[in-house]
C-alpha cells in the first residue's frame, strides 16, 4: 500500500463527509424539454433524399481508382455512408485487392486510413516508397498522411515518424494557407479525424464543404437534408429524455450531483448517430446520468458509513430495504430502481430479457468499485497504481453503459454479453484508455484543492515522480492505449461489427470529453457546449 501520511493512516472518521465540490447548473436550462418534433420536416427530408440517394448510388458504383477512394471519404465525412453501407463495403473490398503503385501520397494515405477504419489488415509498408522523397510543400498529401498515421498500431515506426513530421510541417505552414485547406489543417491539428466523434466531425466538415469551391452540389444537398433529418430526430429524443429527467427533479433534491443529462445524451449520439439507434442513444443518456449521480453520491457527499450501507443495499437489490438509507440516498436508490424497472420492461419488449441480470450486476459492481475508491481516498491509504487501476476499469463505467444499451441493439445476443464481460482485449484497452483520459482531465477537480488523493498522487508516490512527469506518463499511456484499441479494432471480428464499433466510439467521445487534459463533462461551456449547440440547436440552411 502507498500511504500519503503515516500519521493519518486509517484515522478517518466514518461519519465525516468528503469536501464537497459545487457544480454549475446545466448550461441548457429546460430548453430541450420544450422542443417539438416536426413530422413534416422529416417527411420533406425523406422525400428530397430518395432521388438524391439514387444519383449518389449510381455515382458510387461508377467510380473507380482515386476518384472512388475520395468519394467514399467524402460520404463518410458528410455523415452519409450509412445510406450506402452495402455498396461501400463492396467497393472497399475491391480497393483492398487493388493497390496502385502510381498512387500519390494523398491517395495512398487515404486508402490506408479508410481500409483500416473498416477493419481491413493493411500494411504500413505502403508508405515505404515515400520515405526519401516526402515534400514539405505537399500540404494535401501531408494532411492525408497525418490523418492516416492516427490509425497506427504498435510497431509501425514509419507512422510514428509520420506523426511528428506532419505535425511539425502542418503547424509551420498553417498561417500561410488559404481556406478551405487552412480550415482542414487547423481542425486536424486540433482533432485528428480517426480519434474524433463521427457526428461532431460531420457537422464541422459540412460547414467547411459548403465553402469549398470544388464541392459536389449533389453531395452537399444530400448531406444537408440528411443532417436536418438527423437533427430533428435528436431533438425528439432530447425532448423525451429531458422530460424523463425532470420528473425525478434530482437537480434540486440532490444538489451535490452534476446535472449533465444533455452531455450524457451527446455520449449516446457519439456511440451511434445513425437513425436506427434511437433506443441506444436514450439508454446511454439515462444510464450515464445514473452513474454520474452515483459517482457524485460516493465521491462528493457520502460518509464512509453511508457509502458502505448504500453498497450493501445495492447488493441486496430489494426496494424493501430502502428505509435503512438516509433520506438523500433513498432518493438516489429510487432513481436507480426506476431505471432498472424501465430496463426490465424494454428488454422484455425487445426479446432481450437475458440481459437484465447482467445490467443489475454491473450496477452492483460499480457501487463496489466507487466504495473502494472512497475508502482509499478518505483513509488516505492508497493502493499500488496497478491495484487502483484495476478498480478504475470498473469506474470507467464501460460495463454499465454497454449492458444498458443491449435492448436497443438487434444484433446483440446473450453470447455477445458473455463476450463483453469476459474481459476481451478491446474492452480492457478501451476502458483503460478512457480512464487515463478521464484521470488527465478530472484529477484537478477530484483532488479538491489538495484535500483528496487521486490516481495521480498514487502514481507519483509509488514511482517517486513529479506531477509533471506523472501527467506526461498518463499522456503516453493514452497514446499506447490508442494503438491497443486500433490493433484490437482490426483483430476483433468474432462479434458483430456494430458492437465493436461502439467501443471505438467510446474511446473517441472520451478523448473529446477530456480534451487537453480538461474535464469538459463537468465544465462543458468551452468544448462540449458549442458542439451540442451545433448538433442539436443550430439548423443547417438548405
Amino acid at each position: 500500500m502507498v500511504t500519503a501520511d503515516s500519521n493519518s493512516k486509517g484515522s478517518c472518521r466514518r461519519d465525516v463527509r468528503p469536501p464537497m465540490a459545487t457544480y454549475s447548473p446545466s448550461l441548457w436550462g429546460d430548453i430541450f424539454s420544450t422542443l417539438s418534433f416536426d413530422d413534416q420536416v422529416q417527411k420533406k427530408c425523406v422525400e428530397a433524399m430518395e432521388p438524391l440517394k439514387k444519383d449518389v448510388r449510381s455515382m458510387l458504383m461508377a467510380a473507380n481508382s482515386m476518384k472512388l477512394i475520395a468519394l467514399i471519404d467524402k460520404l463518410e465525412r458528410l455523415g452519409l455512408a450509412y445510406n450506402f453501407e452495402t455498396e461501400i463495403e463492396e467497393k472497399l473490398q475491391e480497393i483492398s485487392e487493388n493497390e496502385d503503385d502510381d498512387y500519390d501520397l494523398f491517395t495512398t494515405a487515404l486508402r490506408f486510413r479508410l481500409l483500416r477504419q473498416h477493419q481491413y489488415h493493411v500494411s504500413c509498408g505502403v508508405f515505404d516508397k515515400f520515405t526519401d522523397n516526402l515534400s514539405s510543400s505537399d500540404t494535401e498529401g501531408l494532411l492525408s498522411l497525418y490523418e492516416a498515421a492516427h490509425a497506427r498500431i504498435h510497431g509501425e515506426g514509419i507512422l510514428e515518424e509520420a506523426v511528428a513530421f506532419t505535425t511539425h510541417h502542418l503547424t509551420r505552414v498553417l498561417q500561410q494557407l488559404e481556406s478551405p485547406l487552412k480550415d482542414k489543417v487547423k481542425r486536424a491539428l486540433e482533432q485528428a479525424l480517426h480519434r474524433g466523434v463521427p457526428i461532431i466531425e460531420t457537422r464541422f466538415y459540412l460547414s467547411l464543404y459548403e465553402r469549398d469551391e470544388s464541392r459536389d452540389e449533389l453531395l452537399l444537398k444530400l448531406a444537408k437534408y440528411n443532417f436536418s433529418f438527423l437533427q430533428n430526430l435528436y431533438r425528439k429524443e432530447l425532448c423525451q429524455v429531458s422530460r424523463w429527467w425532470n420528473n425525478f427533479d434530482l437537480k434540486t433534491k440532490l444538489s451535490y450531483a452534476r446535472d449533465r443529462l444533455i452531455e450524457c445524451y451527446l455520449w449516446g449520439v457519439s456511440i451511434h448517430f445513425e437513425p436506427q439507434y434511437s433506443d441506444v442513444r436514450i439508454a446511454v443518456a439515462k444510464s450515464m446520468q445514473m452513474v454520474s449521480t452515483m459517482d457524485d453520491t460516493y465521491d462528493n457527499y457520502a460518509t464512509l458509513e453511508e457509502a458502505d450501507l448504500l453498497t450493501e443495499i445495492l447488493e441486496r437489490w430489494d426496494i424493501k430495504e430502502i428505509d435503512r438509507l438516509p433520506d438523500y440516498m433513498k432518493i438516489f436508490y429510487r432513481f436507480v430502481m426506476s431505471i432498472y424497472e424501465d430496463y426490465e420492461r424494454e428488454a422484455a419488449k425487445q426479446g432481450k430479457s437475458f440481459a437484465v441480470p447482467y445490467f443489475r450486476e454491473t450496477v452492483k459492481q460499480l457501487g463496489r468499485a466507487y466504495n473502494q475508491e472512497l475508502k482509499w481516498v478518505m483513509e488516505r491509504e492508497m493502493p499500488t497504481f496497478e491495484e487502483y487501476f484495476k478498480n478504475s476499469v470498473i469506474t470507467s463505467c464501460i460495463y454499465v453503459m454497454f449492458t444498458a444499451l443491449v435492448p436497443g441493439m438487434k444484433s446483440v445476443t446473450k453470447e455477445t454479453i458473455d463476450w463483453l464481460l469476459s474481459e476481451p482485449n478491446i474492452v480492457i484497452s478501451t476502458a483503460r484508455m478512457g480512464r487515463h483520459l478521464e484521470d488527465l482531465g478530472s484529477h484537478e477537480r477530484e483532488n479538491k484543492g489538495g484535500k483528496m488523493l487521486t490516481v495521480v498522487d498514487c502514481y507519483m508516490q509509488q514511482h517517486g515522480a513529479s506531477k509533471q512527469e506523472t501527467l506526461a506518463k498518463f499522456a503516453e499511456l493514452v497514446e499506447d492505449g490508442w494503438k491497443n484499441v486500433n490493433t484490437e479494432w482490426v483483430a476483433t471480428t468474432s462479434v458483430a461489427k456494430e458492437m465493436v464499433e461502439q467501443l471505438l466510439n467510446y474511446a473517441r467521445i472520451a478523448e473529446v470529453t477530456y480534451k487537453n487534459s480538461e474535464d469538459n463533462y463537468t465544465n462543458p461551456d468551452k468544448v462540449l457546449g458549442p458542439q451540442i449547440a451545433a448538433l442539436f440547436v443550430d439548423p443547417v440552411v438548405i
